[in-house]
């Protein structure tokens, strides 16, 4: 499999910079695609919109923290079994966990649909952005089953000793993103004037879009990670797996709940002084 690196041989401080500098850049990447959106969308849609952007936002994030701890937890037993040169184990594992993160996915994403204005409501959303927010908040719930499956995956690749071609996949995803996001905003050319539900839109475009052509990719590298025909029996959950991914990832999964929480606390506070304060807290804590 390209770009997959044995981890067991060379410097080890060497080793690991080099594994680790994707990482750095997917995360950079991120934050930029963050801003970029940000500054879409105070310069065309004012400081209610970013209002609503913000809180959505941040319900999106306590959404993220529900899969980190078990993605994580995937994470470790793939690279276990493929230090120990098991790739029966590793599939194993992606039957199980991909079923799983399925499942999971798909649940978040109709209960966050159904409960998207009761979750903002809580929040003390202000009135004026409220509508905004229930619009964009739905179209990320959504694109959570892609975006969970398209998380899972990279850190199953980064598992198996690859972090190059995560990064370039979620680097097509911002870019795409990226793009996409004045041109739904404002409706230029072929593209429908969506507003806030533009931003929302080409995240969802840019998230599918890139999981499509990674899981392709895969496929056309005959990557370990990827079940064939004759494997989808795999995708039945094997109990013992099931139970390691639970266990493992239960406590790296309540940590980043506590933290999403605290957002989620700190951003209902702030709700209380308006749509103005808000949006300024919204663009602060992104920068």
């Amino acid at each position: 499999m390209r770009g997959r690196r044995d981890l067991t041989k060379g410097p080890i401080t060497r080793t690991l910079l080099i594994f680790s500098l994707p990482l750095f850049g997917a995360n950079a990447l991120q934050s930029l695609n963050g801003t970029v959106n940000q500054i879409w969308v105070s310069h065309t849609l004012g400081e209610t919109a970013i209002t609503a952007l913000g809180n959505a936002n941040i319900v999106m994030m306590l959404m993220l923290a529900v899969i980190f701890g078990v993605g994580m937890a995937a994470n470790i037993l793939i690279g276990q079994a493929v230090g120990a040169r098991d790739l029966g184990l590793v599939k194993h594992v992606m039957g199980t966990a991909s079923t799983f993160f399925v499942g999971l996915s798909l649940l978040v994403a109709v209960a966050g649909g159904l409960l998207a204005p009761h979750i903002l409501d809580l929040m003390r959303t202000p009135a004026v952005s409220r509508e905004d927010a229930i619009i964009y908040l739905r179209i990320i719930f959504a694109c959570v089953p892609f975006m969970y499956f398209f998380m899972f995956l990279q850190m199953a690749q980064r598992g198996a000793g690859d972090s190059v071609t995560p990064f370039w996949f979620m680097g097509l995803a911002i870019v795409i993103d990226i793009t996409l996001n004045p041109l739904l905003i404002m409706g230029i050319g072929p593209f429908p004037r969506l507003g806030i539900a533009g931003p929302a839109t080409s995240t969802l475009i840019g998230q599918s879009v890139s999981l499509l052509i990674m899981i392709a990719w895969l496929y056309r590298r005959k990557s370990i990670l990827i079940l064939r025909p004759s494997e989808l029996r795999l995708l039945w959950p094997d109990p013992g797996i099931l139970r390691s991914l639970v266990v493992r990832g239960l406590p790296m999964g309540v940590q980043m709940l506590v933290m999403s929480g605290t957002a989620v606390i700190m951003i209902s506070l702030v709700n209380r002084y308006g749509a103005l304060t808000s949006a300024a807290y919204s663009i602060s804590a992104i920068i």
